[in-house]
């Protein structure tokens, strides 16, 4: 069975709400879920700039927590 890790994208919106995507590994595949709408995908490649991807687009989310 090959092992899980995880790791997580999160942006804030314009109202200062904050939104996470999580990215979990699972061999060649990950997961991404959304905190805020449960939305899910699987991807194989650039699993966080889907995420960042889906943030901007579903919930605005756009500044980045660890930018200064």
């Amino acid at each position: 069975m090959p092992s899980m890790t995880t790791s997580k994208v999160s942006r804030w919106d314009q109202h200062g709400r904050e939104h996470i995507v999580h990215v979990r590994k699972s061999g060649m595949q990950r997961a991404l879920s959304c905190d805020t709408c449960d939305w899910r995908k699987t991807v194989q490649f650039l699993p966080w700039l889907k995420a960042e991807e889906h943030l901007a687009q579903a919930h605005q989310a756009t500044v980045d927590p660890t930018a200064s």
